[in-house]
């Protein structure tokens, strides 16, 4: 047997023992709290969200089920959509399960309220720039949510 061949056996039954690491082809899954930018922006987006409420007349009538200041709103929208966006679960954190729906049932909810808050939201994704598609899929999902929220027959 030549050196070469002997070599190359050697170096082939050592390396056969040898756990080579596994190369990861994990790919990993963009959030919807990635596409709108982080926490940054979606905090930019709950606050233009809340001022549209409290400036716009036509948002009167969910703006008043807020308290004054609306602070704590703010920071409650802004967990909750953290951890629903796939972000930092800042709501369950500090609250518990959202419980939406049971959260929202001393409120009078019907479709004008329902309505109200979705184009509010429409508006501040908007001025925010978020781009067009990422606008229609969040606002296919918050009206899902928005029409669970009703309680109350119009």
């Amino acid at each position: 047997m030549n050196q070469t061949n002997t070599n190359v056996d050697e170096v082939m039954t050592q390396t056969e023992s040898v756990t080579l690491p596994e190369t990861e082809t994990k790919t990993e899954e963009v959030t919807l709290y990635d596409e709108i930018g982080g926490a940054e922006k979606l905090r930019e987006l709950v606050d233009r969200f809340y001022d549209l409420m409290d400036l716009e007349a036509d948002f009167t009538t969910v703006r008043v089920m807020h308290p004054t200041p609306m602070d704590s709103s703010r920071d409650k929208l802004f967990f909750f959509l953290s951890g629903w966006m796939g972000g930092p679960n800042l709501y369950i954190e500090q609250f518990g399960h959202p419980r939406l729906r049971a959260r929202h049932l001393p409120y009078s909810i019907g479709v004008a309220e329902r309505n109200q808050w979705l184009v509010c939201m429409a508006s501040a994704m908007l001025d925010v720039g978020l781009n067009e598609a990422l606008r229609d899929r969040l606002l296919e999902s918050f009206y899902q949510t928005a029409d669970w929220m009703r309680n109350r027959k119009d």
